[in-house]
């Protein structure tokens, strides 16, 4: 369920205090609040949101706005399915790659 619009979004009241605080130029705003939504006020700002490891650095856009935080830093990386057949079809694609730019040199 949405949260109620009674209620209006929710927005970490520290961000908003450290975004009056800071301009957009100021470097990352380091944040915890992943479940922050996104307000108008943040387009421009980049926020170092935690993913459980590290910071990962999110420049908020305009289309950003009303979705939540966390849903730029992803917290699992994805391992990739394939095994040995992925592996084969790497190496011929680098392999393509090399010859290519070989003969952009040469020419």
């Amino acid at each position: 369920m949405t949260r109620s619009v009674k209620k209006g979004p929710y927005v970490y009241d520290k961000l908003l205090k450290k975004i009056a605080a800071q301009s957009p130029d100021g470097g990352a705003i380091k944040t915890w609040a992943r479940n922050s939504q996104i307000h108008p006020d943040f387009v421009g700002y980049t926020f170092g949101v935690h993913n459980g490891k590290d910071f990962i650095d999110v420049l908020v856009s305009e289309e950003m706005v009303g979705h939540r935080l966390g849903e730029f830093s992803p917290t699992k990386r994805f391992g990739r399915h394939g095994g040995k057949m992925q592996k084969e079809l790497d190496q011929k694609k680098r392999q393509t790659e090399i010859d290519a730019a070989k003969s952009a040199k040469a020419a």
